[in-house]
């Protein structure tokens, strides 16, 4: 049986124990964003025999995430399809990848269907083409990045060190949001509580940072984390509107001085915002990790 609760930040251990056994790059299976972003998808865990599960809401309707720990896949897969039955619910499970989906294939087959959802699919990139912007297709990127640096000479980067770093930047994130409120995109009240919680609680996530700062005025500042030893993942990435080149510039910065000895940066999905989309396509993913939906078939 599945005792279901809220996720709170003393829980971390617990579940990133669990996470140690994950076999994805995926932003999904990460403590901070399943905190973080708890309050929009109604999140819930349990862990059971050292095994995480995620319970949570999109769209009203309720999906549960790929079990993860030491749990052998098809009795965790049972306590699933328990757990949906005393809800009286469809299992539907979320932010599978393709070779997750091939596992619950190759043991279950024929029980379940895969959907692949395009706006959850993540970006990935190399972090050295992120940080030398090198070859003509990203020729935009290195002029935006030049212009920034002409018309601001008194720029500097410096990394998020500090709790009053922390609240510097949670004041230029509550100046991004009033810039932004006119926007017709739910999303955004969301998103600024994800960031806020990640900025407040930024030492206990284990969360690194860095700041685009001109004349001591911060203009742009990015969090992220390691996912694994070899992929670095984007949490936030905030700019003033009225700066040119301000997302730009931080985006190679932060690369250069805080994801450089990782393989691959995960700038997550873009929610199927087209904006988003095409802004995240423009730098050139070396891959879109595939995610979908799995739905067991009645």
């Amino acid at each position: 049986m599945l005792n279901f609760k809220n996720i709170e930040i003393s829980d971390k251990k617990l579940i990133d124990n669990c996470l140690q056994n994950k076999q994805s790059r995926s932003c999904d299976y990460c403590f901070s964003n399943l905190y973080a972003w708890q309050e929009r998808f109604k999140t819930l865990f349990a862990v059971v025999h050292d095994t995480l599960f995620v319970k949570f809401e999109d769209k009203n309707t309720t999906y549960y995430m790929f079990p993860v720990g030491k749990m052998s896949l098809k009795k965790a897969f049972e306590l699933l399809e328990n757990d949906a039955a005393q809800n009286s619910i469809e299992l539907k499970i979320k932010a599978v990848s393709e070779s997750m989906w091939q596992q619950i294939n190759k043991e279950m087959p024929e029980k379940f269907s895969y959907f692949p959802e395009r706006e959850n699919f993540e970006y990935m990139y190399f972090t050295e083409k992120l940080i030398n912007l090198s070859g003509k297709k990203l020729q935009s990127k290195r002029n935006h990045i030049n212009r920034f640096k002409a018309e601001n000479p008194a720029w500097e980067f410096s990394l998020i060190s500090t709790r009053e770093d922390c609240y510097d930047c949670w004041n230029m994130l509550k100046a991004w949001e009033n810039e932004n409120s006119a926007t017709s995109d739910p999303s955004l009240i969301y998103d600024f509580k994800a960031s806020e919680l990640m900025l407040k609680h930024f030492d206990e996530l284990g969360l690194q940072g860095g700041m685009i700062k001109i004349n001591g005025r911060i203009v742009a500042f990015s969090v992220g984390e390691p996912l694994d030893s070899e992929t670095f993942v984007v949490h936030i990435e905030k700019a003033h509107r009225d700066m040119n080149g301000g997302y730009t510039i931080i985006n190679q910065q932060f690369a250069e001085h805080i994801a450089a000895n990782y393989l691959y940066t995960n700038r997550e999905e873009d929610m199927g915002i087209e904006s988003l989309r095409k802004a995240k396509l423009s730098y050139q993913p070396s891959e879109l990790l595939q995610e979908g939906v799995v739905i067991l078939i009645l």
